[in-house]
């Protein structure tokens, strides 16, 4: 059996692992990580290939990219003869062929007997992701705005002609956060805009509700309550990795009478005629009077609103057909 000696590959593994150092890679492709495909990309990297590993788009939701490698079972034997490597700080983003790129190595780590090989790269404080027999955590937490990376099967040691004609397959995909976001857009009734109000998700005060939030999975209950503008509860849900513009109409606090009445009628509120009185009529709260005419037949009827509260006043007639037996 030949065993070829990857001279190159091996004389990297000397150089400093914090400073920048000039890597001659063969670039399969590029494996880009975004919200809008969270299946991933796969490609196909031999004992010496590399990847090149973009974040694209939003990366407020990823709390972390998976890169899994799956090789062949006659592999197996051969498992301590590469390892996997990631650069950060390339020059430029190189194109698919043999280049050279100025980069820096962040981590190495030897593949471990296994067909199917798991790595994760941690995006943000707080991810929660842990090193366990069947996932490894490759570094401490990249930024999104460090990449892209370089990733790269490389040989620790003399590698077999079997070995040099494998396949790997290796997936990049993001890890969503369980967060979303939450945007509330307030509008405001005539006159009164800006004016104080407290506003609680859950019961928990929220000191700058136009600020956007990242809120966990799951329902909440919004609530407002000010002297200016009307009490409100609202309910609404945060799905995973979306964020979800919230409009509050903010109501003016005063009393409103809503009329239902026929079309020849004529409504008066305190002796004052109503030129459209179909819509809402804010009043100041205490007693009101009432009248609906209509041709020579009116009905008066007096009424205390509160603040805050909707009244509907409607004017029905009814025929009533009754049958005697004489």
């Amino acid at each position: 059996m030949r065993i070829k000696l990857a001279f190159f590959f091996l004389l990297s593994l000397a150089a400093a692992r914090v400073q920048g150092e000039s890597v001659r890679a063969s670039i399969v492709g590029i494996q880009r990580v975004s919200m809008s495909n969270q299946e991933g990309t796969t490609l196909p990297l031999s004992y010496n290939g590399c990847s090149v590993i973009v974040i694209e788009g939003d990366a407020r939701f990823l709390r972390g990219i998976q890169i899994e490698i799956t090789s062949q079972q006659s592999f197996l034997p051969y498992h301590d003869s590469l390892a996997a490597v990631v650069y950060d700080q390339l020059n430029r983003i190189p194109e698919p062929g043999i280049a050279t790129v100025e980069c820096r190595q962040i981590v190495q780590d030897t593949l471990p007997a296994r067909i199917q090989i798991t790595y994760q790269i941690p995006l943000r404080e707080g991810h929660g992701l842990r090193t366990s027999p069947y996932v490894t955590v490759l570094t401490d937490v990249r930024s999104p705005s460090s990449f892209p990376i370089l990733f790269r099967l490389m040989p620790v040691k003399a590698v077999t002609n079997e070995v040099e004609r494998m396949n790997f397959a290796v997936s990049v995909k993001p890890i969503l956060s369980d967060e979303g976001a939450l945007r509330i857009n307030f509008r405001y009734p005539d006159g009164l805009r800006d004016r104080p109000m407290t506003v609680y998700i859950n019961d928990e005060l929220i000191r700058n509700p136009g600020e956007e939030r990242f809120l966990k999975e799951g329902e909440y209950r919004l609530s407002i309550q000010s002297e200016d503008y009307r009490n409100q509860n609202t309910r609404f849900v945060i799905e995973r990795a979306k964020t979800l513009d919230l409009v509050i109409e903010l109501l003016d606090p005063r009393p409103r009478i809503i009329f239902e009445y026929p079309e020849n009628a004529r409504v008066y509120l305190d002796n004052v005629l109503l030129n459209n009185p179909r819509n809402p009529v804010p009043v100041e709260p205490g007693l009101h009077e009432i009248r609906i005419q209509i041709s020579d037949y009116s009905i008066i009827r007096s009424l205390t609103v509160q603040r805050g509260k909707t009244y509907r006043i409607a004017l029905s007639f009814s025929v009533e057909i009754s049958e005697d037996n004489f």
